[in-house]
Order: structure tokens, then C-alpha cells, then sequence
């Protein structure tokens, strides 16, 4: 097996910018100059205080007067110092300053007056600093502004050149590599994928017996099952470089970079091999191309380079392909066709005994009391996913950390299911006597109508503090993990959603009914949908199903029977409704005591847990009214 280096790990030095250090060094010699021309112009206009300015005339005059002691000349500059008063200047016309000052007429009234004459040979430090930087910098920014463009340049082409780069991060020679045994749960896909691992490990054992193993393995199933995790546990099995990249990061805003992306990957994988690809959420990028139309062209290329590269390597290359998703539905034909992805594993949801499994891997490391129940957890979290369990087992350890604990309690992981399940209490939210007493019979029409009924679950939990959007809960929990539901199971799930409201207008009439309900009633409306068009389940249109999930073209629900079905459906919808409400009537009605007892109980002690609950409706009976006829 070739030698492989993990390609991500450990963080690269940065290099030095350049082209921000030559214009640091710019601005710093620029910053010099304008302190030393700010220097000698103050000091020019230091020597130059209270100096008056005079033409050559009245100098003369002041001369011929008597008045001067000194003339000092400094290149075209004669400052007269006068014997009383301010120092005199003018300008003189030529630099030889002595034989000017003869030309002028002052040579006779200077040597009758005794004038000293001294000669200052000037040096023109500003003059020469302003004629360099006058050259130098408008060269230097022109160099600086030539540097920048051919920086950002070379930076662009650097970048067009990684574009086509697959952005896969390698994994596989960490030193906590995930195996089969820290994969809870799933045994049947980890059964299927055992045989990827062997052949990786053992090629030969099958290519001698002719067998040829698939090229790609299509992992599906709901989110949060850990589909990744098994991936990433094939890897590490087979001890092989992993290449992971997400379906979206083959797209880019020009066309063509996702199917050179994949070349490049291939490219990369071919080289470690034996080695898995992984690509996650490849629906992203394997639409159906009948469905789409023209609308994703470069889509369509990033698919079709993949279909190639499958196509392309042959069986002893020792390169697979695996990838995920939860949409096989949307995927195009042509990648699920034996020869690409050829064998499918279903990630399921996982099971009871699985579960637990699951929970145990995710408090292992968290220190926890003796009366936290595992199993009894995994009872209530039927059609979690390992995400949804891991997620639980970190907030109750959340949960415990906010109260100071030192150790997970059962009240911890209890808090950490109800605020993952239902939201989390709105302690803030407080409520009137009246508002209290109402959502009390409300719930407690929901627990005595499903506590009643046969086919109903059982009441788990009952509360009026309010949670996440609800002002109270009513909780019901199998008993077990069940695939299938009956017709009766579902009219008494109808039945006790009904509860609420009719508890309601029990206790404050037809016209005192309010809004708490409408959630319940909602989730009637579309439980009723789902059995008649689904499932089969109406009166009149028993075991005929109407498909209302096709989209027509500008995204509307392309309804696919008639009119007059249509009508037979909504009133079968109607009369599931109908008939929900009547039961749960029936049962409150019968129940009246247990109704007030329960209603009481809640606003004395605000939850009441199940055991609680069943004492309270142990006496309960269900009427003859509320049972199901055929």
C-alpha cells in the first residue's frame, strides 16, 4: 500500500505580504521628507521673524542716512542690521552679492558710514530635497502602483488555477480513526459494508473467484443517522486514505470548475490507492437532468464528469466511491444504474435496543447518577435519530453544569429531552387565573380522551407550564417501536387531538372556545388528508390513494383527479373530523369527574407524570358511543 500524507493536517505558516511591506517602507520615507521640509521651512520662517521687508531704494536711503551697522548678502538676499530698529530686507538681482551692492551705488556710502558688509555662500537644502522628491516620488508610486497590479495579477491567475482543484479533505492516518464498534446501532448496513472493507483488505480473495466488487456505495437514509460516521468508519476498517468533499463544493460561479473538480479528485484518489471517495449530500450535484431542464447546466457537467470517472477506472484500481443522501428520489437514473452505484444501503432510523446503544456511546464519557435510566430514555425517544440522541445527551450535561451539579441526574436528562422534544419552559410567560384554568381543562381533555381510548397511547406526561410555542403539554408515548399504524390507532390519535377543544367548550361554552387549539386542529386537517389520499383510509374512497405531492411547472401541487373526487375527498376529510370530535365528546362526557379531578390536579401541581395521571383516571370507562363500528 503507497504511502499517503494527510493533506490537512496542521496549519501552514503565513507568508509575508510584500507588497504591504514596500508600501509601509514608502509611507515611512515619505512621512521623513515631509518632516524634514516641514523642519526647514519652520526654520526658515524662525530666521525670518521680525525681519521688514524694504525695497532697494529705501535701503540706500537708510544707508546714506547713516542708520545701518551691517549688510549681511546670502545668494540673492541683503539683510541690512540698522543701528535702532528691526532688521531690513531686500532682494538684490544677481548672486554675486558684492559687486551687485557696488552697482547698486552703495559702495561710497559704505565705506563713508563704516558698514560692515559679511557674504553668507548659501547652500539650497530645500531647493535640492524639493527637486528629488519632485523626481522620486512620483516614480516611486508609479512603481508601487506597477508592483500592486502584477501582485493582484499573479494572485488572480493563482486562484483561477485552484478553482479547478477538488477541495477534499484526506483523512486516514489519524491517530482516533473510527471503526465498526463505535458505530452504534445499524447493523444490517454495517453487515453490507463489512464486505467493501474486506475487499480493500483482500482484493485478491475475490478477484480470483471472478467476483467484482461495486464500484459505488449509495448510503441513504433521514438526517442524523450517520451515514458520514459509517463512512468514515469503512475507512478506518480498511485503514485506506479517505477523500471527503460535500456535493456543493464541486459548484462554482463558472462553468466548468465542478467537473474539473472531479477530475482532479479522482486524480488524487488514483494516486493513494486503494482509497475511498466519500461525497456527502450528492444530491446537490446529481439532480435528475429530465427534471431540471436547461436551468443546471453546470450541474449537469459536474454530473456527467462523475458518471465518466465511475465509468473510467476499472475494479482492481482498488478506488470506491461512496456517498450520502436523504433525497434518493431526486437523484438521476444514470448514477444509480448497476456499474456506478450499484449497491444501496439503507441508514434506518435507529431501533429501541439501538438506541440505547447509541445513548451509552454518548454518556460514556459523562458522569452521571445511578437513577439515570438509559433504557427508559431510549423508550421515549422512538424515531430519534443519533444526532437527535447525541444532541440530547449534551444538553442534559448542559443542563447539569447550569444547576451546579457534579454529576447528570435523571432530572437533567429528563429537562434535556422535554426542551430538545417539545422547546424549553417559558418560566417568563405568566398567565391569569382564567388563562390557567383553561389550558388546564385543555389538557386535560387530550390525557382523559387517550387515556380512555383502547387503540390510543399512553399518557406519559401531562403539563401546563408553557414550552417552546405551546401554553401546556399533553405527551403520549408507544410502548414499544411500531412500523405500522391501523386504521383505529389513527382515528383514536384523531380523537384525542379533539380533546382539547371539546374540554373547552365543556367547561366555557359554544362561544367561549379559544385560540389554544388551533395547532390541535391543524394536525387533525392533515392527519384526516393523509388517510383518505395516502393511506387508503376513507369510507367512500377505501383503498384508493391520490398522489398530491406532484409539482407541476411553476411549483404548484398538480392535482391529478377530478373535481367531483376532489369534493368525495374533502368531505371524507370532514367526516373523520366530525367523527373525532364526537368520540372525544362522548368520552369527556362520560369522564366528567375524572375531567374536573385531572383539572385540578394540574392546577394544584402544574405537571403531573404518568404514574399520577393513571391514578387520577383509574376509575374512567370507555362509553358505547366513543367505540369504533365497522
Amino acid at each position: 500500500m503507497p504511502e499517503y500524507k494527510r493533506t490537512n493536517g496542521g496549519k501552514k505558516a503565513k507568508k509575508p505580504n510584500k507588497t504591504l511591506s514596500f508600501i509601509r517602507i514608502f509611507f515611512f520615507w515619505l512621512i521623513i521628507l515631509l518632516f524634514i521640509y516641514a523642519f526647514m521651512g519652520g526654520a526658515n520662517n524662525a530666521r525670518n521673524v521680525d525681519v521688514e521687508e524694504k525695497t532697494i531704494s529705501e535701503l540706500h536711503s537708510y544707508a546714506v542716512d547713516g542708520k545701518l551697522e551691517k549688510i549681511v548678502v546670502q545668494g540673492d538676499t541683503l539683510t541690512a542690521t540698522p543701528k535702532e530698529g528691526e532688521n531690513l530686507k531686500t532682494m538684490i538681482s544677481r548672486k554675486d552679492s558684492r559687486s551687485s551692492l557696488y552697482e547698486q551705488g552703495f559702495a561710497d556710502v559704505i565705506d563713508e558710514n563704516k558698514v560692515a558688509i559679511e557674504v553668507v555662500e548659501d547652500i539650497d537644502m530645500l531647493g535640492i530635497i524639493l527637486n528629488i522628491a519632485s523626481i522620486a516620488v512620483p516614480v516611486i508610486l508609479l512603481g508601487a502602483f506597477l508592483i500592486y497590479m502584477l501582485r493582484q495579477a499573479q494572485s488572480m491567475n493563482n486562484q483561477n488555477i485552484g478553482f479547478g482543484k477538488a477541495k477534499a479533505r484526506l483523512y486516514g492516518n489519524e491517530k482516533n480513526k473510527v471503526l465498526f464498534t463505535d458505530v452504534a446501532g445499524n447493523e444490517a448496513a454495517k453487515q453490507d459494508l463489512a464486505e467493501i472493507v474486506d475487499f480493500l483488505k483482500n482484493p485478491k480473495k475475490y478477484q480470483k473467484l471472478g467476483a467484482k466488487i461495486p464500484r459505488g456505495v449509495l448510503l441513504a437514509g433521514e438526517p442524523g443517522t450517520g451515514k458520514t460516521l459509517m463512512a468514515r468508519a469503512v475507512a478506518g476498517e480498511a485503514n485506506v486514505p479517505f477523500f471527503s468533499i460535500s456535493g456543493s463544493e464541486f459548484a462554482e460561479m463558472f462553468v466548468g470548475v465542478g467537473a474539473s473538480r472531479v477530475r482532479d479528485l479522482f486524480d488524487k484518489a488514483k494516486k493513494n490507492s486503494p482509497s475511498i471517495i466519500f461525497i456527502d449530500e450528492i444530491d446537490a450535484v446529481a439532480h435528475k437532468r429530465d427534471a431540471r431542464g436547461g436551468a443546471g447546466r453546470e450541474d449537469e457537467q459536474t454530473l456527467n464528469q462523475i458518471l465518466v470517472e465511475m465509468d473510467g477506472f476499472d475494479n482492481d484500481t482498488g478506488i470506491i466511491v461512496m456517498a450520502a443522501t436523504n433525497r434518493v428520489d431526486m437523484l438521476d437514473k444514470a448514477l444509480l444504474r448497476p456499474g456506478r452505484f450499484d449497491r444501496h444501503v439503507n441508514v434506518t432510523l435507529p431501533e429501541r435496543k439501538d438506541r440505547v446503544e447509541i445513548l451509552k456511546v454518548h454518556f460514556k464519557n459523562k458522569p452521571t447518577t445511578e437513577d439515570v435510566d438509559l433504557d427508559a430514555l431510549a423508550a421515549k425517544t422512538a424515531g430519534s435519530s443519533g444526532a437527535d440522541l447525541a444532541n440530547i445527551a449534551n444538553e442534559a450535561a448542559i443542563t447539569a453544569a447550569r444547576f451546579n451539579h457534579d454529576k447528570i441526574t435523571k432530572k437533567d436528562v429528563d429537562e434535556a429531552f422535554e426542551r430538545i422534544a417539545i422547546g424549553p419552559e417559558r418560566k417568563s410567560k405568566v398567565m391569569n387565573e382564567k388563562e390557567r384554568r383553561i389550558t388546564a381543562y385543555h389538557e386535560a381533555g387530550h390525557a382523559v380522551v387517550g387515556h380512555v381510548l383502547p387503540d390510543s397511547d399512553p399518557v406519559h406526561k401531562v403539563t401546563i407550564i408553557p414550552r417552546g410555542h405551546t401554553g401546556g403539554v399533553t405527551w403520549f408515548l408507544p410502548p414499544e417501536d411500531r412500523s405500522y399504524k391501523n386504521v383505529y390507532e389513527l382515528k383514536d390519535v384523531l380523537a384525542r387531538a379533539m380533546g382539547g377543544r371539546v374540554a373547552e367548550r365543556m367547561i366555557l361554552g359554544t362561544d367561549g372556545i379559544t385560540t389554544g387549539a388551533s395547532s390541535d386542529l391543524q394536525h387533525v386537517a392533515e392527519l384526516s388528508r393523509e388517510m383518505v389520499t395516502e393511506e387508503g383510509m376513507g369510507a367512500k374512497l377505501r383503498d384508493q390513494v391520490f398522489n398530491t405531492n406532484e409539482v407541476n411547472f411553476f411549483g404548484d401541487r398538480a392535482k391529478i383527479y377530478s373535481e367531483k373526487t376532489s369534493e368525495v375527498i374533502d368531505s371524507e376529510i370532514e367526516a373523520l373530523s366530525k367523527e373525532a370530535g364526537h368520540r372525544a365528546e362522548a368520552v369527556l362526557k362520560a369522564n366528567k369527574k375524572s375531567l374536573d379531578a385531572l383539572a385540578a390536579a394540574l392546577l394544584e401541581k402544574e405537571t403531573l407524570e404518568e404514574s399520577e395521571v393513571a391514578e387520577i383516571l383509574k376509575d374512567t370507562t370507555l362509553p358505547e358511543a366513543a367505540k369504533l363500528h365497522e
